[in-house]
């Protein structure tokens, strides 16, 4: 071999080391054969799972107009390509409760696999303002409830932001009052809320006949009605248990479709009996359904009712066992004292592995974070990596559930939940021709949370492509800036 030549291989393999490159992060052009159908981009030989169907197996996937265009066994031509072989190409997965719905949320949220964000347990008291604020500038798709909480905050002029701390927590409401509540809930039903949110926990001194008209309006529009419990813990009477059956009988008299919250956060101890509870309520024909983030501690405001006098007892824990979010300080008698006047974040230690781990496990409980809005440097990690901590601590590492179950339960069973109230969710949660191009592409044998107590703000390992309505906002592993694909998801506008 002359040196001419050698030259010109070793160019060659330069360009197809590049040509390689190129393609993996999904940057590689191609000129397809005269009369190919060419797709926007098409991911290649990734191993595709789709809970829906079943399938499981190497295929190639043609995207087109922000759809899923193709799923094919036979190769495919695309503008861009993504190389997948190796990699888990998924239904992006779907988060039922986040509170922080703003950017930086969103780019850690993208990071954990999330294509859909959803604020449905606390809600908002004006849906129409809520969505225009995020109308063409946001990282991943999003949608709210018409909330109780803060419609009772408005009604009752509670001088709080987000969770109430006065005449809303703590007041008893007058029947007119109460008749408000309800035209707020039917005006952001009317205007597209995907459910009915309600944080009793919050609002403790909502009367049962209260609670039962807000679930009244839920059903008249057919909404799920997404629940934080009365009560938690095993302190008689006001145990889990109570506060479960208090939303269980109101959903059984009014019809409407029941979502438990953070069921382990509430249960703590006696989770597996707050399960076989709603197990129970499902086998005699009620439609109640469950979610959980796969983490021991909690996350709230220290200055809501979850504190008032007896918490220590309810929860089996004492003052130690709270960190002050904006430092990562244990709690003491005096300092809790001071930042409950003061008002913030905090992270509650007490909740049973033994607890997650039933609810994890369980193929009919869906997995949602419950993320807070990134208030300081020590916030609760699960709004972090509650995704990439179920399939890779539990699915590969605990091997608590498979990898099939795990991706059900974050996309084909949130998109089934809000589907007949929300049809935009038919073509979310799977992968199929038609469905909407939101994408998860992960490596199995990487994916992991690294999101911690100690050090909450780091992006999930492992999740190498994600795919917003045809559009890469993670690539190679690396967020994309300044692009905006997410959409509305909404329920149908009535009024």
């Amino acid at each position: 071999m002359n040196a001419f030549t050698r030259r010109a291989l070793g160019l060659a393999v330069v360009a197809a080391g590049f040509l390689f490159c190129g393609a993996r992060l999904g940057l590689a052009g191609h000129n397809p054969p005269s009369g190919a159908d060419t797709y926007d981009l098409v991911i290649l030989n990734g191993r595709v799972m789709d809970p829906e169907s079943g399938l499981d197996a190497v295929r190639n996937v043609g995207v087109k107009a922000g759809k899923l265009a193709a799923v094919s066994e036979h190769a495919l031509q695309g503008r861009t390509t993504i190389d997948a072989k190796g990699l888990v190409v998924a239904p992006g997965f779907i988060d039922l409760h986040e509170h922080g719905q703003e950017p930086r949320n969103y780019e850690f949220q993208a990071h954990d696999g999330v294509t859909t964000s959803l604020e449905l347990e606390v809600g908002t008291d004006d849906v129409d303002a809520w969505y225009a604020a995020r109308a063409g500038k946001s990282l991943i798709n999003y949608g709210v409830s018409a909330g109780h909480i803060p419609v009772r905050m408005k009604v009752m002029h509670d001088p709080s932001d987000f969770l109430p701390s006065g005449d809303a927590a703590h007041k008893k409401a007058s029947a007119e009052q109460v008749a408000e509540m309800e035209k707020e809930l039917e005006k952001g039903l009317d205007r597209g809320a995907l459910a009915v949110g309600m944080g009793i926990a919050y609002t403790e001194a909502a009367s049962h006949d209260e609670i039962m008209r807000m679930f009244q309006v839920a059903a008249k529009y057919h909404a799920p009605v997404h629940v934080h419990l009365r009560y938690y813990g095993s302190k008689e009477p006001s145990t889990g248990l109570v506060g479960l059956e208090e939303v269980i009988a109101a959903a059984a008299a009014t019809g409407a479709p029941l979502h438990v919250v953070h069921i382990v956060s509430t249960g703590l101890a006696d989770t597996p009996q707050l399960i076989a509870m709603v197990e129970g309520a499902r086998k005699h024909g009620l439609d109640v359904t469950m979610e959980c983030y796969p983490y021991n501690a909690a996350s709230t405001r220290i200055e809501t009712t979850n504190f008032d006098p007896g918490w220590q007892e309810a929860r089996g824990i004492s003052y130690g066992d709270v960190q002050w979010a904006a430092t990562g300080e244990r709690l003491t008698a005096e300092s809790f004292e001071r930042f409950r006047k003061q008002g913030g974040d905090v992270v509650i230690f007490g909740i049973p592995d033994s607890a997650v781990r039933a609810a994890v496990a369980n193929p009919e409980i869906m997995i949602a974070s419950d993320g807070m809005r990134i208030s300081g440097p020590k916030v609760h990690p699960r709004g972090q990596g509650t995704f990439a901590r179920v399939l890779g601590h539990y699915v590969r590492e605990e091997k608590v559930l498979d990898l099939m179950t795990g991706l059900r339960k974050m996309t084909l069973l949130p998109a089934q939940h809000l589907e007949k109230r929300a049809p935009v969710f038919r073509d979310k949660g799977r992968i199929r021709v038609g469905a909407d191009a939101d994408i998860t592409v992960f490596d199995p044998n990487r994916i992991i949370d690294t999101a911690t107590y100690e050090q909450p703000l780091q992006y999930s390992e492992g999740i190498e492509f994600v795919l917003v309505n045809g559009v890469p906002v993670v690539k190679g592993g690396q967020l994309v800036r300044d692009i905006f694909p997410g959409q509305a998801a909404r329920a149908r506008i009535t009024q």
